[in-house]
């Protein structure tokens, strides 16, 4: 495992990390001795997910659909921990709705939840963050696949890339960085159980480039990589961390 020195001590908020890659990314960032400080719907797997990483670790339960309670959320980690070096933008909710059954109250709520929420979380965190720090926001492959009955969901993660590269331009003279993760179908134990079937995972081999199947450390690692000075040069892109599955 890499070892980013200069994550150490550092003060790093991840969304939705009681479960999946969000878990992993929170394990991750404390296995490099940040202080991590995590949010997250569920509270009770994000109590348990912080027992299990220690003293550095703090989690706090936010619901991202109000704005309030971020905004509380974020102050409260700048008061106590000072300035932030890393702001992850995780969280998401991604149900199959086919379009004819979509309701405007359920377009809202994920549009909300998947991109306001971002919006949200980087005006808040902002002015808490300095030269060198990094905001890393999660896309997803479905932007480039559009897969059916999944419309406000890939209405939302293109709007996340296209938001990445306005706020790298924005906050680029003060010295921030801003880039988006769009990971593959990634074996969370979450999508194992309610949407990876045998024959998905049939698919995926085939799909991409690469036959196995992606697991979320592999995508903390990415998240690892962007939060560094590793890629101090990088800021507005998109890496897809996919096993090739866009260019196949």
């Amino acid at each position: 495992m890499a070892v980013y020195e200069e994550l150490k001590g550092s003060v790093v908020l991840i969304t939705g990390g009681a479960n999946g890659i969000g878990e992993s990314m929170v394990t991750a960032f404390a296995e490099q001795g940040a202080l991590v400080r995590f949010c997250d719907v569920d509270a009770t797997a994000g109590k348990a997910v912080a027992a299990s990483c220690g003293k550095n670790v703090r989690f706090a339960e936010v619901d991202l659909l109000k704005p309030a309670q971020i905004k509380r959320w974020i102050q409260s980690v700048g008061k106590s921990d000072g300035s932030i070096r890393v702001l992850i933008n995780n969280a998401a909710s991604d149900p199959r709705i086919p379009l004819s059954e979509m309701t405007v109250e359920q377009w809202d709520s994920l549009l909300a939840r998947n991109l306001r929420s971002m919006f949200l979380t980087s005006q808040a965190a902002a002015p808490l963050m300095g030269k060198g720090s990094s905001i890393i926001n999660f896309s997803s492959i479905t932007f480039h696949i559009a897969p059916a009955e999944m419309t406000a969901y890939v209405a939302s993660k293109g709007g996340i890339i296209s938001f990445t590269r306005a706020l790298a331009r924005e906050l680029g003279p003060r010295g921030i960085r801003a880039n988006t993760i769009s990971p593959g179908w990634v074996m969370t134990k979450r999508q194992l159980k309610q949407f990876v079937t045998p024959a998905v995972k049939r698919m995926l081999r085939k799909a991409q480039c690469m036959p196995e199947l992606l697991q979320p450390r592999e995508i903390a690692n990415v998240a690892l990589f962007l939060a560094s000075e590793s890629s101090s040069a990088m800021t507005g892109q998109e890496l897809l961390a996919d096993r090739g599955w866009a260019h196949s």
